[in-house]
C-alpha cells in the first residue's frame, strides 16, 4: 500500500467478483441473466442514444425513481437509485454508519456485506447460518446493534419469510434493517410493503437479476423519504451524476414493461426446476432455490473436481473456499439450450468411468 493511503483501510478487504474471462465460456458464476432486456428498452436508447449526450444526466433521476416508485406503489420520494445495488448499499454504508458501530449478518451470505464492515470500521457480528443453512432469526431480534441481510440468501438460496423479518424490524425501531432483495422476484414475497409500516427498514433491489440488465449497473432502495433524503444528500456531495442518461431511460423502460419482466421470471424459474430435477437423478444434493441460481454437492465427487472439471470445458460456476460451503457449488441458470449443455458435461463427468481423485 502506498503511504498516502488512511489508516482506516489498512485491513480492507476489497471484494472478489466472479472470474471474467475472455473467449467462448458459458459463464454461469456470476448470476447475471441470459436473457435479454425488455424490447422497450431498446426502443429507448435507439431514440436517445445521441441525442443529450452532451450535457449531464438529471441528477435526481427523476425518470428512473418515479418510474420504480409506480411499480411497487410508493412516490419518488421513497426511492433512491444507484450505479448498481452495491454502490446503493455504499450509500447507505455513508449516511448512517460510522466507525465503531454495530452490524449483523449471516457467516455465509453476500460477501460484499463483509467487505462494507471491513472497510468503514464496523463492529460487525456474523451469526452462523443453520445446519441447513437457514438463517436463525432469533439471532437478529435479540441483537442490539443494526442488521443486514440478503433474503433469499446468497449463496444458499433460501429465503425467510416476511413475517419472521418483521420480527426483526419491530423489535427495535432505533435500529436499522437492511434488505438485500437481489433474487426476491424468483419465487419470493417482498419486505418492500412494510416500508410503510416502519421508518427503520431499507428495502435494497437490482436490475441486474430479474430485469436482464446487470451492465446497466442500476440498483435501488426504497425506504422512508427521509432516509432517502439523508442518502441522496449524501451522493450529492460525493457524486451528484452518479447515473447515466442511458441508464435513467433504459431503467424506467425496463421497470414499466411489467408484462416482459414477469415473462422471464416465469421462464427463468421452470428452466431452474428443471435442471434441478436433473441434478437429483445424478445424485446431487440439491438445496431448492428462489434465486436464479442452484446451489448443489454431490456425495462422491468433490465440488473442486467438478469445477475444475467444468472449466476443462470452457463451463465456469462458482466455488467458494469457505468452510461449510466448499464442497458446494452455486451455478447460474442461464438459457434452456445452455443449461442442457451444462447437464450433458456434468453427465459425462459423473458418469461411469470417471472417479474423482481428491475424494
Amino acid at each position: 500500500m502506498s503511504y498516502f493511503l488512511l489508516d482506516d483501510y489498512a485491513n480492507m478487504e476489497p471484494y472478489l467478483p466472479g472470474e471474467q474471462p475472455e473467449g467462448k465460456w458459458i459463464k454461469l458464476n456470476a448470476n447475471e441473466s441470459a436473457l435479454p432486456p425488455s424490447p422497450a428498452v431498446l426502443k429507448i436508447l435507439n431514440e436517445a442514444e445521441y441525442e443529450g449526450m452532451g450535457f449531464y444526466s438529471d441528477p435526481h433521476c427523476h425518470k428512473l425513481r418515479q418510474a420504480i416508485g409506480e411499480v411497487y406503489g410508493f412516490d419518488e420520494k421513497n426511492v433512491f437509485v444507484g450505479n448498481g445495488a452495491d454502490e446503493v448499499l455504499a450509500f447507505c454504508m455513508m449516511s448512517f454508519f460510522r466507525k465503531g458501530m454495530k452490524i449483523a449478518f449471516p457467516d455465509i451470505t453476500y460477501d460484499f456485506y463483509r467487505t462494507y464492515a471491513t472497510t468503514y470500521n464496523l463492529d460487525f457480528t456474523q451469526f452462523p447460518l443453520n445446519d441447513d443453512f437457514t438463517i436463525n432469526v432469533d439471532d437478529y431480534v435479540d441483537y442490539d446493534g443494526d442488521v443486514i441481510l440478503a433474503n433469499p440468501n446468497n449463496p444458499t438460496g433460501i429465503a425467510i419469510s416476511v413475517s419472521e423479518i418483521e420480527r426483526i424490524v419491530k423489535k427495535n425501531p432505533e435500529r436499522m434493517v437492511i434488505i438485500d432483495e437481489a433474487y426476491v422476484d424468483y419465487g419470493n414475497e417482498s419486505c418492500i410493503p412494510l416500508v410503510r409500516k416502519y421508518d427503520n427498514l431499507l428495502v435494497v433491489q437490482t436490475f441486474s437479476k430479474s430485469r436482464n440488465m446487470a451492465g446497466a449497473r442500476i440498483g435501488f432502495a426504497i425506504a422512508n423519504e427521509d432516509m432517502i433524503t439523508d442518502m441522496n444528500k449524501i451522493k450529492f456531495a460525493f457524486n451528484p451524476f452518479n447515473m447515466s442518461s442511458l441508464a435513467i431511460e433504459a431503467g424506467a423502460a425496463a421497470a414499466r414493461d411489467v408484462d416482459y419482466w414477469q415473462k422471464c421470471i416465469h421462464q427463468v424459474c421452470d428452466v431452474r426446476d428443471a435442471f434441478e430435477k436433473d441434478l437429483k437423478k445424478l445424485g446431487f444434493d440439491v438445496i431448492n432455490t428462489t434465486t436464479n441460481f442452484t446451489f448443489i454437492t454431490h456425495p462422491h465427487f468433490s465440488a473442486t473436481y467438478l469445477f475444475k472439471e467444468l472449466k476443462k470445458r470452457h463451463i465456469l460456476v462458482r466455488h467458494y473456499d469457505t468452510p461449510r460451503i466448499n464442497n458446494y457449488l452455486r451455478i447460474t441458470i442461464g438459457s434452456f439450450d445452455v443449461m442442457l449443455k451444462v447437464l450433458y458435461a456434468i453427465k459425462e463427468i459423473v458418469g461411469e468411468g470417471y472417479e474423482s481423485p481428491d475424494q
